[in-house]
């Protein structure tokens, strides 16, 4: 009887094995996985339109998602309301070595080119406004304007004590809910059912009430120490805020700035509407009788020092230190305090960190 091919080679094949049984176990696993990828190839390819559209709709969902923003969009929109200055530029790069700005444009300081930062009086000065008219003379008072009228209140707030004793940081209790350590920044907006008091300071000028007296006792303090203090913007209302905002996009755009550029710069002087401490009663800006102007000089003068080495002992905190612009995404500016309290603002003088460092380490 004639054998086919087929039966010719399964003949064959028999023979070979039969010497070599242990062959046909050695290669059953390699068959095996054969079959598989063979199996797995053959579903996908008789089921590929189907996955096709499932790839796309998901590409659609990943690109469309606001957190993948940065990876599809022009990085410098994307970390527009995130952009800060850094001065420090080897401590925010991790790095020992000086980096080349040129080669580092992600980091480039756009207003190098156009001058210094605009202060609040430059930008509301000669604008047409008629509703906000009241907001182009920014009140400043000093104790002596403050205490006018009000009999012997100086004498009372001279017997207070301004010396803190040590804090003992294990022992001190510090709650992230505390009114007083309310983290307040770009990232960190006012809360919407956030609710304080305004007390008057004198006229129009007003803050929380419940730093009133801390805030007279160091004015007062510092006077015993022949500073005489200058207080000037304490509560900025929303529409102030978003009018020095807006206005000092608009003066930089008018330099030949682009929008981008031009937001970026004002948030580093300017913090985001709705983003302030100002407006919260908690933050106000310190100036003096000899040096009214809101820049990095008055950190040199006789009361910017005083301020950084005594107003801890009055609940105050430097709120934008030097070397800190890349923590809290805003230039250095030695005329903002913030109130925190004596315990807190002690410990972050003591221990040289800003607020955000100060919340994150509780």
């Amino acid at each position: 009887m004639k054998r086919t091919a087929k039966e010719k080679s399964d003949l064959q094949v028999a023979q070979k094995q039969k010497p070599n049984k242990l062959l046909r176990w050695l290669l059953l696993p390699f068959m095996l996985a054969a079959l598989a990828c063979v199996s797995v190839i053959n579903y996908f390819v008789s089921n590929g339109k189907k996955y096709v559209c499932v790839m796309a709709a998901l590409l659609f969902f990943v690109m469309s998602s606001s957190f993948s923003f940065p990876i599809f969009e022009d990085v410098e929109l994307a970390s527009a309301e995130a952009a800060f200055i850094v001065e420090d530029r080897e401590a925010f790069l991790g790095r020992g070595e000086a980096v080349d700005k040129a080669d580092d444009a992600s980091l480039t300081d756009p207003v190098s080119a156009e001058g210094e930062l605009l202060d609040d009086e430059e930008v509301l000065d000669g604008y047409e406004d008629a509703e906000l008219a009241d907001m182009e003379e920014i009140d400043k008072y000093t104790l002596d304007d403050i205490l006018e009228g009000k009999g012997d209140a100086e004498g009372e707030i001279a017997e207070k004590d301004r010396d803190t004793q040590d804090v003992d940081e294990a022992q001190a209790a510090f709650d992230k809910d505390d009114w007083r350590l309310l983290l307040i920044n770009k990232q960190h907006p006012i809360p919407q059912d956030y609710t304080f008091e305004l007390g008057t300071i004198k006229g129009s000028m007003k803050c929380d009430s419940r730093i009133i007296d801390d805030l007279l006792a160091m004015l007062q303090g510092a006077k015993k120490d022949g500073i005489n203090l200058v207080i000037c913007s304490p509560y900025r209302d929303l529409n102030r805020q978003e009018v020095l905002f807006n206005r000092k996009i608009k003066n930089y755009m008018n330099k030949g700035m682009s929008y981008i550029d031009a937001y970026k710069v004002s948030s580093q002087a300017v913090t985001v509407p709705g983003a302030s401490e100002h407006q919260i009663g908690l933050a106000l800006d310190i100036v003096c009788d000899s040096y009214s102007f809101l820049n990095e000089g008055f950190g040199e003068t006789e009361a910017g020092k005083w301020l950084q080495e005594h107003s801890c002992e009055y609940g105050f905190t430097l709120r934008y230190p030097k070397g800190k612009e890349y923590i809290t995404s805003i230039e250095y500016e030695p005329w903002h305090f913030r109130y925190v309290g004596k315990e807190a603002a002690t410990v972050m003088k003591k221990k040289g960190i800003c607020l955000e460092e100060f919340i994150d380490s509780l």
